[in-house]
């Protein structure tokens, strides 16, 4: 598990900022993460720190596309 804060919901992304100001951008929440804390519409979680595990989806179709995705989400 690693340590982020919530920085935004935007457009379907949601950015997380990592140690050293170092942010990173998912395009998917697992839904059970999502139904648990309502990051797109929800902003008292701004600049929360959640625990998070995330993973790496390659596309089959393009292997340069890379989407990022939360597993698991854990307020702080």
């Amino acid at each position: 598990m690693t340590t982020a804060v919530f920085k935004s919901y935007k457009n379907g992304y949601y950015t997380f900022e990592f140690e050293k100001g170092h942010d990173m951008v998912f395009e998917e929440i697992h839904p059970k993460a999502l139904y648990k804390y309502n990051l797109k519409s929800d902003s008292s979680y701004i600049d929360k720190e959640f625990q998070l595990t995330y993973s790496e989806v390659i596309e089959d179709t393009d292997e340069d596309l890379v989407i990022y995705r939360i597993e698991s989400l854990k307020l702080l």
